[in-house]
């Protein structure tokens, strides 16, 4: 079997009243069908799509635009839960399907001068929540429940079992 990484470009803009879980969902079909759709000439292509996004209550946090943005972003998370929501579709001709991560992180209480320190490293940046959990973030977060590869952007283990049922064993 052959493996390639397809580049696409979808627009990671929320609805309005759109549900988080929802929206990620979207996001993740949106791109394993762009990337369907980029392998035209490819009639047993598989596609997989996915989307990560840090939920603060129903506020989403995508990529932050700026440092501005991510210290916002990481005051926010300071000290509290939120949920990381991970989406990967897996799209063929004439098949779709998906698998949903749900994760509850807890961050410590972050100073100023922590979050500061943290956006000069410029690991915040293209990162939803403005965190990279596999990075020096790691050291913000007192409790994980769930997938840590799912905080990461990709659930592995429910990756694995969704191309099982795609009929390739991983």
């Amino acid at each position: 079997m052959q493996f390639q990484i397809v580049d696409v470009d979808v627009p990671e803009v929320r609805v309005p009243a759109e549900a988080p879980a929802d929206y990620v969902s979207r996001v993740a079909h949106e791109k394993a069908v762009a990337g369907l759709q980029q392998l035209s000439g490819t009639a047993d292509a598989i596609v997989l799509g996915a989307d990560t996004e840090v939920v603060l209550g129903e506020d989403v946090f995508g990529k932050p635009a700026d440092a501005i943005l991510a210290a916002e972003m990481l005051r926010r998370l300071g000290g509290r839960s939120h949920r990381v929501i991970t989406v990967v579709w897996c799209v063929s001709r004439g098949r779709q399907e998906c698998a949903i991560s749900e994760s509850v992180v807890e961050f410590a209480a972050l100073s100023d001068a922590s979050i500061s320190r943290y956006i000069a490293t410029g690991e915040p940046m293209g990162r939803a929540g403005a965190y990279a959990i596999q990075g020096r973030a790691a050291a913000f977060i007192s409790r994980l429940s769930g997938s840590y590869t799912g905080v990461m952007g990709l659930p592995v283990y429910e990756t694995a079992q969704l191309l099982q049922r795609f009929g390739i064993v991983v």
